[in-house]
């Protein structure tokens, strides 16, 4: 019998076997971006066309049983998964502000994107058995094409949201949390991605590199992505115009220049900028350049501080002393075990493998170890 026989006949026995009456589209497009295959690549696996699998994901058409069992094994999640009675929420509210359009593929978006998607799910899951951060994101809609004061302005305006005190902030990543921000860790498949945010259904999200190492720049993601979130609800994502934009506001709302701009170096000052940088929170690269756009550093120290940094590199010199790393996940876990609801029973009631929890767990914890004194 040839290939095209039977392929003719599996057809014919999968049809047989009755369709799947309540498939959701959603979790099959969702599971397979997840595991970073494209259409054709999952068609090849579970044996049928492209274009069935596109109107599967589409709610075209619902696939048989044996083809939703052999979707499970290639997918890597229970067959019960696709079938869960709580429906997946669609899409995002907002198209993702990816900053390296150019040096990421699509895939690589599509699964940072799809991990995202699947923690806020899971969020919204243990929303049943806990209360979380209710959402207080201030609503700073940038004009358009705004001008450095507007945007200047949005910041303030961010901070006084926000209740900051004059001076640093003190921590960007708790801040984002307690006004219900989901912010996570890219997990390992992801980490070629640089950070990004999204307004999805249930709540936004920040998902942020932990590859760079480096606090204080993750200090500065975490305030670009909140730029993002108040400010680019509906702006194109990926421009370079909507990323300056974002770069202006984290070092207004950062580094407010009427509380810095006295306390900068009129020269080049190593050891000045350096106990800037561990007050401030932000990197010499930042501060530089910040002094420069004040008026504070002329032209010539702005380059030759430029070319100093640039022959450092990174790291920087100078450390700051721990990354901000988010912890709401860990905190709601650690709740939810005290009452016998742990990573197994979450794992059962939302159909998922107990490491796709843990790994989701882990993206929202702090990796240091902890030390418990009695």
């Amino acid at each position: 019998m040839g290939a095209v026989a039977r392929l003719d006949v599996e057809v014919r026995e999968r049809r047989a076997a009755g369709v799947a009456v309540r498939f959701d589209p959603l979790r099959l497009a969702l599971a397979r971006r997840l595991r970073g295959l494209r259409r054709t690549e999952l068609a090849d696996l579970i044996r049928v066309t492209p274009a069935a699998v596109s109107q599967f994901e589409r709610g075209q058409t619902r696939p048989t049983l044996p083809l939703v069992a052999a979707m499970s094994l290639a997918l890597g999640v229970p067959a019960e998964f696709f079938t869960l009675g709580r429906s997946l929420q669609p899409g995002s509210a907002s198209s993702p502000h990816f900053r390296s359009l150019r040096t990421t593929s699509q895939l690589q978006r599509d699964r940072a994107l799809a991990f995202a998607e699947l923690a806020a799910d899971v969020v919204t899951a243990l929303e049943q058995h806990v209360e979380l951060p209710h959402l207080l994101l201030p609503d700073l809609r940038a004009p358009e094409a705004p001008d450095l004061a507007d945007i200047a302005q949005l910041a303030a305006e961010a901070r006084v949201h926000f209740e900051l005190r004059p001076g640093p902030v003190p921590h960007v990543v708790r801040m984002l949390e307690a006004a219900g921000v989901l912010v996570l860790r890219l997990p390992e498949i992801s980490q070629t991605v640089d950070a990004f945010s999204a307004h999805l259904p249930t709540r936004p999200v920040v998902l942020l590199n932990p590859a760079k190492g480096d606090a204080a720049r993750a200090r500065f993601d975490s305030a670009h992505e909140l730029a993002h979130l108040v400010m680019h609800f509906d702006a194109a994502p990926g421009s370079r115009i909507v990323e300056k934009e974002a770069d202006s506001f984290a070092a207004e709302f950062l580094m407010p220049a009427d509380e810095i701009v006295d306390e900068l170096p009129r020269r080049l000052d190593w050891e000045k900028l350096h106990h800037l940088k561990q007050r401030w929170g932000v990197s010499l690269k930042a501060l530089v350049y910040r002094a420069h756009h004040l008026g504070v550093l002329t032209p010539n120290a702005y380059r030759r501080g430029m070319q100093q940094l640039n022959e450092w590199g990174y790291p920087e010199p100078g450390p700051l002393s721990a990354i901000e790393v988010p912890t709401l996940m860990q905190l709601t876990f650690e709740l939810l075990e005290k009452s016998g609801y742990g990573v197994d029973q979450v794992a059962d009631e939302l159909h998922l493998p107990v490491p796709v929890i843990a790994e989701i767990l882990k993206a929202g914890s702090d990796p240091r170890p902890q030390l418990r004194l009695a």
